[in-house]
């Protein structure tokens, strides 16, 4: 590879500052760790991305500090609905409902410490793009096109161009994670292939403009109103203020390509109501169920839609990304500030991947049951025989989807089972069910949360690097011991004793140990030494000494 002038030198360099890039860029930020952030594009505009932000990730942003100002951003208001309808069509009769769809509601739930929230992609990256920028270790590059990199035992060289100058220049950094999305150009560069299948359905998005559409139908507000009908099975719902809409027609048929202009009136066709509808943006895009047959290579790592592709129901995708940067973030700044071994590194794909297969699964099961799946001939008759019939569709829908709208069991409810750096205790693991979220401390498994009695959140309590959950007070010889071998191992570590009988309750054991990523990493009735630490820090141990 030849290499241009060199531009400087990082820690990490990240390709892409898209959702995974900021919130990757953010965790070493705040951890102390330089990096840059290379951005082919502006990264502005309106396209018709994301729109769901999990409970998992605003507890990240809790995390970061930012919570709040996402919150404070919310289009449609924190009090807004989130509820997903199904109708026939917005001039048409309603057929299902669920409520609360991905626990948007403001309202305090004892399962989590942030609500999810129903907001634009773009809104979210703008409050990811000014906390990265405020943290003085994190340089973000756009309009740099990432050629290539070479890496040897000690460094990697990586060249790009700057777009606005055409120069090309070299930047030399300790690691590279490509979140460069699904044409991952870091992907190709270590050689690794998308595993699976591609070409579920081929789809279109639109975002309009129609003011009055929401006042033109008598359903009540919803984030989604998915239309079932044989003239234009879609999704709708408000995206943004302003009266911005987006549509999504499912399971377009083979070679019917939709213009802004055929758009317009696909749009009067599905819901039944005349208004001019004005198309703002339009996206095609294929949904497709792929994973990527490695992660790494050397120092080179894959995260979010560079190495896992799945269908958008269940909101799962940026998602899933945002939580690749947290777990690799951590793992990268203990490594990088010395008190992390090499095996930190090689659990990010142990981890992550299996996690990735679960959720890929859990999407294409929902993707399998589209608008048009629920059609039958006389749904839209007003008969006794179509209100019949709509009431057995609705209650098919019930059943059908509601694994797709509540789903804190896939969003809270995923562990790492089978991870170099997660400590079994040999209990039985708590059953997975997307549907249900039971809260656990079964090694592996996200910390159970709890409010306290101030109002604060449990996670509070919980230092940047591992935390000791404890029984015993502070003084406890135990403690004293466990906090001694942190400090002779550099590594850092809090000890929180149990505020309360309840929250003891929920952990089950004397002592609990959780990760950065607030994951329990072991649990056991005494504290078992520094090779519990050293376990978990990635530089290996006996499993047997810490049973």
């Amino acid at each position: 590879m030849s290499s241009g002038e060199l531009a400087g030198r990082t820690s990490v360099l990240i390709i892409g500052a898209g959702p995974v890039g900021l919130a990757l860029a953010i965790e070493l930020g705040l951890r102390g760790v330089p990096c840059v952030v290379l951005e082919r594009n502006d990264r502005v505009g309106r396209a018709p991305r994301a729109k769901t932000t999990h409970v998992r990730t605003r507890e990240h942003m809790r995390r970061w500090g930012i919570a709040d100002d996402l919150a404070a951003l919310s289009p449609l208001g924190l009090d807004y609905p989130s509820d997903v309808t199904f109708v026939t069509r917005l001039a048409g009769y309603k057929l299902a409902q669920f409520k609360n769809a991905f626990h948007c509601s403001p309202e305090r739930n004892s399962f989590y410490s942030e609500h999810g929230q129903w907001i634009p992609q773009y809104t979210l990256e703008e409050v990811l793009r000014t906390r990265a920028q405020s943290l003085p270790g994190v340089r973000i590059q756009f309009h740099c096109e990432f050629l290539g990199a070479e890496q040897d035992p000690i460094q990697i060289t990586a060249r790009y161009r700057d777009l606005q100058t055409n120069a090309e220049l070299a930047i030399e950094s300790q690691y590279l994670v490509g979140a460069d999305g699904a044409r991952s150009a870091v992907r190709s560069l270590i050689g690794s292939r998308m595993e699976g299948e591609y070409g579920l359905s081929r789809n279109h998005n639109f975002v309009f403009h129609a003011p009055g559409l929401a006042q033109a139908h008598s359903h009540g507000p919803a984030i989604m109103y998915w239309q079932v009908n044989s003239d234009m099975p879609s999704l709708i719902g408000p995206m943004d203020g302003a009266d911005t809409w987006f549509f999504m027609p499912t399971r377009l048929p083979d070679g019917l390509k939709l213009t802004s202009t055929d758009a317009a009136s696909a749009i009067g066709r599905a819901t039944g109501i005349d208004l001019p509808f004005k198309i703002i943006h339009s996206d095609e895009w294929v949904a497709s169920r792929l994973i990527a047959d490695r992660y790494r290579d050397r120092r080179i790592f894959l995260a979010g839609d560079a190495c896992h592709l799945h269908p958008p129901f269940g909101g799962y995708g940026m998602n899933m990304g945002i939580a690749d940067a947290v777990d690799l973030g951590w793992k990268l700044a203990a490594v990088i500030r010395g008190w992390g071994g090499e095996i930190l590194l090689d659990s990010y794909t142990s981890e992550r991947r299996p996690t990735h297969r679960y959720v890929i699964e859990e999407a294409v099961a929902n993707h399998s049951a589209l608008a048009n799946s629920f059609w039958q001939e006389g749904l839209e008759a007003p008969t006794d025989s179509g209100a019949q019939l709509r009431a057995v569709v609705g209650e098919r829908i019930a059943r059908t989807k509601a694994r797709e709208f509540h789903n804190l069991g896939c969003v809270l409810g995923y562990r790492y089972q089978i991870s170099p750096i997660i400590v079994p205790d040999g209990s039985d693991p708590p059953p997975l069910d997307s549907g249900v979220y039971v809260p656990s401390a079964y090694p592996g498994c996200v910390a159970p949360h709890a409010w306290l009695q101030d109002g604060s959140s449990l996670y509070d309590r919980f230092g940047a690097g591992f935390t000791l959950l404890t029984r015993n007070s502070a003084s406890h010889p135990e403690v004293l011991h466990a906090m001694a071998d942190a400090r002779a191992a550099g590594i850092p570590l809090t000890a929180v004793e149990f505020p309360n009988a309840s929250i003891e309750a929920l952990y089950q054991r004397n002592y609990t140990l959780i990760r950065p990523d607030q994951h329990v990493a072991w649990r056991a009735e005494q504290w078992q030494g520094a090779s519990v630490l050293r376990h978990v820090a990635g530089y290996g141990s006996a499993i047997g000494e810490l049973k």
